[in-house]
């Protein structure tokens, strides 16, 4: 073995003793009870997340309940999400189901509807439906726009809808939007080759909603015409890289939007990172478990003393864009 594949394989040997060690201390943390000091929810807390049959939003669903929330578990597909929702059910957990294909403005509208009328509105929000159509080193964007469509597009809807739904409080209620690292503006990898571009993502002077969908708007049609390959995009699922940096970026605007909402009617939002989790959109292939892999999003969710805003965490550390 010549010198650099040692280091690099030494390397590798530390990332992974370092990503071992984070997920037996986050299973450590998961052990210690809430304290009543820390518990500022109760069952009548009302908690929705999206994409919430399976995987990662099943069990973000599933923690919450085992909290004592109220969770409405959600999914555009009516009978994978009623069989979920009577598995939390028959472990005696407060869980409701409703359809929701975020993909669709009339579902989300629906949606929203019944859970004011039925709940007064929410109190936690967890973005958690999102696709992906490649697995391992494929790197197709023929589904490109439905990606974009899905993981942004659909985010982005969900959020413009529920912020009159959330409700006011002393504690403030709370958005988390799951993400992924393989949408970072500067990781060393997979990042945006175009400097312009990717300067003007990262000031938050610059930043806006019309430039993250002016840079997907971009992509797509790249896309349609073939040169996107050239286009220097991330190289690695890059479709779906792209629209988890949509969403990092978006929480970022939104994150200073509410910044400026005064006590008891402060919105929290922030977004996470839960790691490449062993679930089907992996191919079972990940090295996170899904119970460590929901850890952030729900510590986000139920942190007492809440004061982040537009920031993006992965096992319950704050990470950069």
């Amino acid at each position: 073995m010549d010198t650099t594949t040692e280091k690099r394989t030494n390397k590798k040997e530390r990332a992974k003793e370092r990503r071992e060690n984070r997920h037996q201390e986050i299973s450590r943390l998961r052990t210690i009870p809430y304290s009543d000091h820390e518990r500022w929810w109760s069952a009548e807390t009302i908690a929705a997340v999206t994409g919430a049959n399976r995987g990662i939003g099943f069990e973000i669903a599933r923690q919450l309940a085992s909290h004592g929330l109220t969770v409405i578990l959600t999914s555009r597909d009516a009978t994978l999400g009623e069989e979920a929702t009577k598995a939390l059910q028959e472990q005696g957990s407060k869980a409701v189901f409703h359809q929701l294909d975020v993909s669709d403005h009339e579902s989300i509208d629906t949606f929203c509807a019944c859970v004011k009328e039925k709940y007064g509105g929410l109190d936690i929000l967890i973005n958690n439906a999102g696709i992906s159509h490649n697995t391992g080193s494929e790197n197709s964007v023929e589904f490109a726009e439905k990606v974009i469509n899905i993981n942004y597009i659909g985010t982005k809807n969900m959020i413009k809808s529920a912020l009159p739904l959330m409700k006011p409080s002393s504690e403030g209620a709370r958005i988390v939007n799951v993400s992924s690292r393989l949408g970072r503006l500067n990781g060393r990898r997979n990042r945006i080759a175009d400097v312009g571009l990717r300067q003007k993502l990262e000031d938050p002077e610059l930043l806006s909603e019309d430039v993250i969908d002016a840079t997907m708007n971009k992509f797509l049609e790249e896309v349609k015409d073939g040169s996107w390959i050239s286009g220097g995009w991330p190289q690695n699922n890059t479709d779906y890289s792209l629209s988890k940096l949509a969403v990092n970026c978006y929480t970022r605007v939104m994150g200073r939007v509410l910044a400026g909402r005064g006590d008891g009617e402060k919105i929290y939002i922030n977004c996470c990172c839960p790691g490449w989790v062993k679930t089907a959109m992996t191919g079972w292939a990940g090295l996170t478990s899904p119970e460590v892999g929901a850890d952030t999003a729900v510590w986000l969710a139920l942190l007492r003393d809440q004061s982040v805003n537009g920031k993006f965490f992965a096992e319950r550390r704050e990470i950069n864009f």
